[in-house]
């Protein structure tokens, strides 16, 4: 049995019960990323049945931002740490602790600004934490961070207003969403990355209808992928 640790962060909700199979079956002012995302889902359990499924939804319940307390809390020794300090890193730790279990990992979100939601960073900056996803060490010369977990698979999907975020598309300087999360799923242990867009959203044209399709083909195309490599 292996485990799927789920991460859905747009604002928006989505609101189906069962997986959509294309583009006509999202409500209008639901989450596209998260319809995606429950469709890869679906697709892997029908897989890997028995496979453990960890869902958690930052863009409806965000996780608290980093403070200077947070911060001191996890600089100091759990040992030495005051009760406060302990009640401070309590979520860092649970985070984490669905981190290590996950074999792969899905991330939904949709494009803000032309980065991720802020939600979304402060689940990145609650799990990126020093002595419990990396160590760090000045002996390395200039690349002193190291992670310490290993071996897992990320899915990144995406939503976006507009096109052309890609590989030499026209907006690829101005995609901050993808490539961020790339760099930073190295400290998650990540060591094979895959993404799936779904753009045009703005014009709601029969471009977006079929960056959604082209989308849904994809989930299922690496689950089946994916879920024979484990």
């Amino acid at each position: 049995m292996k485990t799927l640790l789920h991460i859905d962060a747009s604002a928006q909700k989505w609101s189906g019960l069962a997986a959509p199979q294309d583009s006509a079956n999202i409500p209008r002012h639901t989450s596209i990323s998260k319809a995606v995302a429950a469709s890869f889902v679906s697709s892997w359990l029908e897989k890997r049945p028995k496979d453990k499924v960890i869902h958690r939804d930052v863009g409806l319940n965000p996780p608290g931002f980093i403070n200077q307390d947070w911060i001191a809390s996890v600089f100091t020794p759990e040992a030495d740490r005051t009760k406060e300090q302990q009640s401070l890193v309590a979520l860092s730790d649970t985070l984490i602790d669905e981190l290590s279990q996950a074999d792969i990992i899905v991330i939904s979100t949709s494009m803000y600004n032309y980065g991720m939601p802020a939600a979304l960073k402060a689940w990145f900056d609650q799990v990126v934490r020093i002595n419990k996803t990396f160590t760090f060490d000045l002996d390395r010369g200039d690349f002193p961070l190291e992670p310490i977990m290993s071996g897992k698979k990320l899915v990144l999907i995406t939503s976006a207003g507009e096109f052309g975020f890609g590989q030499g598309g026209i907006r690829e300087q101005m995609n901050h969403l993808g490539p961020h999360i790339r760099t930073l799923s190295h400290y998650l242990g990540v060591e094979e990355f895959h993404e799936i867009n779904a753009e045009y959203q703005e014009f709601a044209d029969e471009r977006h209808r079929d960056s959604i399709k082209r989308a849904f083909l994809k989930t299922q195309e690496l689950t089946a992928k994916l879920a024979n490599c484990l």
